[in-house]
């Protein structure tokens, strides 16, 4: 994608309803059914409030993200502060501030409005070659179930620097949020999103990634606590040897809506991708969805990607769409595959453990931990894995009392 040298909203902006659903009665039209070709604009109003009929909505509760559809104004629904790495902080940045907007594009009417309610981005800056030990450490923290904000964060990793960045998500808002990265040639970049809500909390979030040449991205969606939280990331292998690794745990019990849309597009040659995704399920209403699509372009010669999803439904009355696509646009790569799986315990994993004198509940609680532990372990923070393996004791201990 090219650098923007003008306000990306006057850049994009067409007149014309640009939602592929919303468009079906025109005569001759068939909507669009592929990441790639989505449309985009800077303008809510040209996508409209969506009713769920969207290729892009079909399996979102719309009607309880309907706050998320208007811009939030005073946008006073959350707190920011930094537990770390706050010296990477950069000045604030207006539509058309570079590097703002340099790979944003809003996809859908969420995107928008936080690009429009967040009349000042934050952006984290990683600076050249420097290697950042400790992680850059932001929270954002819900000031209320009825409180709205929007956002739009950059965060930049210039040439051959490495850092991880983790945005932990607690309290309660109804929030609308987009994050841009950028990993310049030869940087290393890990980005980890926590959605540790409290059940009234609504959120939307679009992350949209370039990887330059010979740069690594490491993304991580860990989504606990929300009523509907719905993360997309999109990540664009730009660069000749760029590697991108997106992956993803989510546990909803009772009521929750947790869902992904991810995107991978392998653009440049001799890319790596690997995509990763696994959630469980427990407690009537719990819903999760993940929609995964691999595009490897034309000019993407040489790569090598594969993409995945597992669910493990705990309870009764859970649910998991799951829907892994695949495009290849040329014959020259190493390997492309994709895979989906969803179902209940594993009877004879169950057997071979009860056989050895452990107990049913026993039996049950270490196939989970072993089920989601693997994401975890590659978060690389020993901290924030013992966090979230602590979290994932306390969701086994709901479902077995």
């Amino acid at each position: 994608m090219a650098a923007s040298t003008t306000a990306p909203s006057e850049a994009q902006h067409t007149n014309a309803h640009i939602d592929p659903a919303a468009q079906v009665s025109s005569a001759g039209f068939v909507p669009v059914q592929t990441r790639s070709e989505r449309p985009h604009s800077f303008d809510p109003d040209d996508f409209g409030a969506p009713t769920g009929r969207e290729v892009n909505w079909k399996h979102t509760p719309v009607a309880k993200l309907s706050p998320l559809f208007e811009v939030a104004g005073a946008g006073d629904g959350v707190s920011y502060s930094f537990g770390s790495g706050e010296q990477y902080v950069s000045a604030p940045l207006a539509a058309g501030d570079a590097p703002r907007g340099e790979v944003f594009l809003a996809e859908d009417i969420t995107a928008a409005i936080a690009w429009q309610g967040a009349t000042e981005a934050l952006h984290i800056r990683i600076p050249r070659e420097e290697e950042v030990a400790e992680p850059v450490f932001l929270a954002i923290d819900g000031l209320g179930a009825d409180r709205r904000a929007d956002a739009h964060i950059v965060i930049e990793a210039l040439e051959h620097s490495s850092a991880t960045v983790v945005l932990q998500h607690t309290g309660a808002a109804q929030y609308s949020q987009n994050v841009e990265i950028i990993v310049r040639d030869g940087a290393k970049l890990t980005v980890i999103s926590l959605q540790q809500w409290q059940d009234e909390a609504v959120h939307t979030s679009a992350h949209q990634a370039r990887v330059d040449a010979d740069a690594t991205l490491k993304h991580f969606v860990i989504s606990f606590g929300g009523g509907v939280v719905r993360v997309n990331p999109s990540v664009e292998l730009a660069g000749a040897g760029s590697e991108g690794y997106l992956y993803g745990l989510s546990y909803a019990d009772a009521g929750q809506h947790l869902e992904s849309q991810v995107f991978l597009h392998h653009k440049g040659p001799h890319t790596k991708g690997d995509v990763l995704y696994k959630g469980a399920l427990q407690g009537q209403g719990a819903h999760s969805v993940w929609i995964g699509d691999v595009l490897i372009g034309a000019d993407a010669n040489g790569t090598d990607s594969y993409e995945a999803n597992r669910n493990l439904v705990l309870t009764e009355g859970a649910r998991a769409d799951s829907i892994p696509n695949l495009e290849i646009e040329t014959g020259d790569i190493l390997g492309a595959g994709h895979a989906s799986a969803t179902g209940r315990f594993d009877d004879e994993q169950l057997f071979y453990l009860q056989a050895r004198g452990i107990s049913e509940e026993e039996a049950r609680r270490l196939v989970v931990l072993g089920f989601l532990t693997d994401i975890v372990q590659r978060l690389g923070i020993p901290a924030l894995e013992a966090e979230l393996l602590a979290a994932i004791e306390t969701e086994l201990a709901e479902v077995n009392a």
